[in-house]
């Protein structure tokens, strides 16, 4: 039987790491040169410790704070993959959220997450990190989910950033979902099987069963056999015993009609191939939205993880989007 942890690196919606080990702070003070800064710290943010990961060579370099997918997901475990690029410009900071990754090792949140409640930590998160570092605007990335709580930033708060890069964002979740569920329709309707479980999706979902056939059939797609196995569906159902609320939420969210506009330079990064997260929808919203400043990075030979399909175009496209003038 597959572990859940095997899969975690492969789903879009998946169980938390737990497993990271904290790296020593040098007193720069005592040195002539920089000290690289791995430095894992466990501020209060609503009401319960959350792990914060910064990575630097000189902590006055601008601060890029990644914003994780899921919900429920870590990208702390494997972030060197997707940042050594990055870390000739950044401040790196990675965030465990509520009820994943070494957060959730740590404290699980005492309440039912929720959207609300995840903004405020995110917006907390923030102003630690502007304490911390003594910088007055950071830069934030999202990807995937992390769009969710990135785009509600952006939009109470958007004096605190720099800019915004939005890498795969939800944008018209139930729309995408639909489009999604026609593609696997029409692509499996020789497979018995996958068309009666596909039959039986909501859309807004209904139950659990909708979310996970949608994802089972899409990974599935996507060359990933686990998705068929009964430890696949045994995680992901464990995982909607948290997550489903939020992602109902989520199913809400209909940013062409609630953002139209923003207050700072933004950026989008599509995979061309990404059936998750409409592609379709993402660029459509992009050419609409009106900004200051804004751009739209596709990667051709991407689906819904960027800075795992590409991850040296995706940190090069970072770069060049903050040189472009």
């Amino acid at each position: 039987m597959i572990k859940i942890r095997a899969l975690a690196a492969l789903l879009a919606l998946f169980i938390p790491f737990l497993a990271c080990k904290a790296q020593g702070i040098q007193d720069a003070a005592q040195r002539n040169a920089p000290v690289a800064i791995g430095k894992l710290l466990a501020p209060e943010i609503g009401g319960i410790k959350q792990l914060v990961q910064i990575t630097t060579d000189d902590s006055s370099k601008p601060v890029l704070l990644f914003l994780s997918g899921g919900p429920g997901s870590s990208m702390m475990n494997n972030a060197d993959a997707f940042t050594g690029i990055l870390k000739s410009r950044f401040t790196i900071v990675q965030w465990d959220q509520r009820d994943a990754g070494k957060t959730l090792k740590l404290n699980p949140s005492p309440d039912q997450p929720s959207v609300t409640q995840m903004t405020k930590d995110t917006h907390q998160v923030i102003t630690f990190l502007t304490k911390e570092l003594g910088q007055e605007k950071i830069y934030l990335l999202g990807s995937s989910w992390g769009n969710v709580l990135g785009f509600q930033i952006v939009r109470t708060h958007p004096e605190l950033l720099h800019a915004y890069f939005a890498v795969n964002p939800v944008v018209s979740q139930a729309a995408s979902e639909q489009e999604l569920l026609q593609i696997l329709i029409k692509h499996f309707q020789a497979n018995p099987l996958a068309s009666k479980e596909l039959a039986s999706v909501s859309i807004p979902l209904k139950v659990d069963e909708d979310m996970f056939y949608l994802r089972k059939w899409l990974f599935y797609k996507d060359g990933k056999e686990f998705a068929l196995s009964d430890g696949f569906k045994n995680g992901f159902l464990q995982w909607s015993k948290t997550w489903s609320p939020v992602w109902n939420e989520v199913m809400r969210i209909d940013l062409p009609k609630t953002l139209k506009k923003v207050d700072l330079p933004i950026y989008f990064f599509v995979g061309k191939n990404d059936i998750q997260t409409s592609t379709r929808i993402t660029k459509k919203y992009f050419e609409d939205l009106k900004a200051p400043k804004k751009s739209l990075f596709l990667f051709e030979n991407s689906g819904h993880q960027i800075h795992q399909d590409e991850p040296e175009k995706f940190q090069n496209a970072i770069i060049n989007a903050l040189d472009t003038k």
